[in-house]
């Protein structure tokens, strides 16, 4: 009788400590890749959706210079080529702390952030919008999913996952959420992005910074 009442409350331990991870695996992965894969059958099938278009003008609308200017210097930000030079600092901080699991899950997750974009591009080949001129040079490469979209939600989550529990992790989510709109903004604004290529790159990164963290476990060394 003891032994299984023993044997249950072990049980029970053993289901309160892993159902936290089983959450984050649905919520943090399943479904993120569930709806980029909704998101990909209908580009696939659709071409674009109902909705892009009409956001797309909707943010036009309210162009000025002063916003072209703010837009231009702000989606420089959210650029895939500024993931190797802020790996590199963040590699080199980590290092000199000593934080090994952390320094392969920031190489791993920014690298293979930048990898993931171009082969889903790749995969999909879905023309850019062109529905007006922005004065600022369009990208050659594809649409779906967004890099920038996919760079901002990429370092956002790194960054909070490093931090953990840290007293800076409130300020990390207020600027990091700002961050990952401001730079979507900028991309629909600028009419180089449909909504749907926004929404599809935050939905992968997500998923693959989430995972990863998940199996590296780099929350796990304090930092």
């Amino acid at each position: 009788m003891a032994d299984d009442v023993k044997e249950g409350l072990a049980q029970e331990e053993i289901a309160l400590t892993t159902s936290p991870v089983t959450s984050l695996w649905i919520l943090g992965v399943g479904l993120p890749l569930a709806g980029f894969g909704l998101l990909g059958f209908g580009v696939w099938k659709l071409g674009d959706f109902p909705w892009d278009e009409p956001i797309l003008q909707a943010v036009h609308a309210t162009a000025t210079a002063t916003l072209d200017r703010l837009a231009q210097g702000i989606t420089r930000l959210g650029s895939p080529w500024i993931l190797p030079p802020l790996a590199g600092l963040m590699a080199i901080a980590l290092a000199a702390l000593k934080r090994w699991r952390s320094l392969l899950y920031v190489v791993l997750a920014l690298a293979g952030n930048t990898l993931i974009n171009i082969e889903l591009k790749d995969l999909w080949k879905r023309d850019r919008p062109f529905l007006w001129d922005s004065g600022t040079p369009r990208p050659h490469d594809f649409s779906f999913p967004s890099g920038h979209a996919m760079t901002s939600v990429a370092i956002v989550v790194v960054l909070l996952i490093l931090l953990g529990s840290s007293r800076w992790r409130p300020w990390a989510v207020l600027f990091g959420v700002l961050f990952v709109l401001a730079i979507a903004w900028t991309r629909l604004y600028l009419g180089v992005h449909y909504p749907s290529d926004i929404l599809g790159g935050w939905l992968v990164a997500i998923a693959w910074t989430v995972g990863l963290s998940l199996l590296i476990q780099p929350q796990g060394e304090k930092i």
